[in-house]
């Protein structure tokens, strides 16, 4: 496969991951979202599409970087990895918005957040310049597991 379209392929699992996760979101944003108690912590809500954009084009790049990796175990497991905290990524929006439920989306973040840990180390063991580019996405995360508890706790 050529480069470019491997590239193409790996940018678009993240980002179509995200547009999906994002019409689960939609719906509740401006009915049950609206209702909730903000924490003064809380950023607006266009802020989030952006930001989760540029994650996803981020995490693109190094899933690009890792699956051009020479065959082996420890890339086949990182490859696991990544999917693994994509699919959580995925159900937080399910969790949180559909089912307006703040607490099993906390439990599923911070279960994400350690995942995404375990896919820095491994990433890093094969290519350091993919878990690097994987410090947003922590970072984003961290803040939004802080956030999640904040909505737990306000309502």
């Amino acid at each position: 496969m050529r480069p470019i379209l491997k590239l193409i392929i790996a940018i678009a699992i993240p980002v179509a991951t995200g547009l999906i996760a994002s019409w689960f979101t939609a719906q509740s944003v401006d009915t049950w979202f609206r209702t909730l108690n903000r924490p003064s912590f809380a950023p607006p809500n266009w802020l989030f599409g952006p930001v989760w954009t540029v994650l996803y084009v981020l995490m693109g790049i190094s899933l690009y970087i890792i699956w051009k990796q020479p065959p082996g175990v420890q890339k086949e497991k990182a490859l696991f990895i990544f999917g693994l905290q994509l699919a959580l990524n995925f159900l937080w929006s399910f969790l949180f918005f559909y089912l307006k439920n703040p607490a099993a989306a906390l439990i599923d973040i911070i279960l994400l957040w350690i995942l995404i840990i375990v896919m820095l180390t491994r990433f890093y063991r094969l290519k350091p310049i993919a878990a690097w580019l994987n410090i947003p996405y922590l970072l984003w995360v961290s803040f939004a597991t802080a956030l999640n508890y904040a909505f737990w706790q306000l309502n």
